[in-house]
């Protein structure tokens, strides 16, 4: 039940971050990413392509949560959660180090649980 919660956690997180990086890039993302206004245009491409990988991440969850085959879910939902982890710490790397409190942290607890 906890690694399902993680799990969902970090879905959630990649939903808001997909939202962020797609749809609502020029409203709400340039807030969220502190994009300097001359900037917005000439990173709304790689924001969107940034978006759609967070997408594909959230489809994985998502299989790993609501696949009937519990085999099948738990290799979702670990592949998921290892695809985070191992983007946020490139995150904190390249980006922020708050990358790795906001996406690696929620996702090796995730799969800390789902294999125990």
């Amino acid at each position: 039940m906890l690694a399902n919660s993680l799990i969902g956690l970090v879905c959630l997180i990649h939903v808001l971050i997909f939202l962020a990086e797609t749809v609502f890039y020029r409203s709400w993302g340039v807030k969220v990413f502190k994009i300097k206004p001359e900037d917005v245009e000439d990173k709304a491409a790689a924001m969107s392509n940034q978006g759609c990988y967070n997408g594909f991440l959230v489809a994985a969850l998502l299989l790993g949560l609501l696949y009937p085959e519990p085999a099948v879910a738990k290799a979702f939902a670990g592949y998921g959660l290892l695809c985070v982890a191992v983007a946020g710490v490139w995150g904190a790397v390249t980006v922020a180090r708050k990358v790795l409190f906001v996406q690696t942290v929620p996702a090796v607890l995730g799969l800390a649980f789902l294999y125990l």
